[in-house]
């Protein structure tokens, strides 16, 4: 599964973009299929190297607001080979004050 598409590149706000905006919409939700980590981004850039990096929240042993790079989730290697996924239903129209 491709984790970074056209469709959500022209619809994630650039990083920074979105520092005053309250509850901010979430635009693509990450997660393992073997465990409970998910991330939400809500905003991302390309760097130079051609990695993306997103600002989000991220479920994992806690609940957190920071930063992650889509070579980091394509690097998570789980058992019997799953890898990270996209959830291509999730839409765009969640607000973070919904995974609070």
């Amino acid at each position: 599964m491709k984790l970074m598409t056209k469709e959500i590149e022209k619809k994630l706000p650039k990083l920074y973009s979105q520092e005053n905006e309250k509850d901010p919409k979430i635009i693509v939700k990450f997660f393992t299929p073997w465990s409970n980590w998910t991330w939400f981004a809500y905003e991302g850039s390309k760097q130079e190297d051609g990695d993306w990096l997103f600002f989000g929240m991220v479920h994992g042993f806690e609940h957190e607001i920071g930063y992650f790079s889509l070579n980091e989730l394509k690097s998570a290697n789980g058992p019997f080979g799953l890898k990270v996924e996209r959830d291509k239903f999730f839409g765009y129209e969640h607000k973070l004050s919904e995974f609070k």
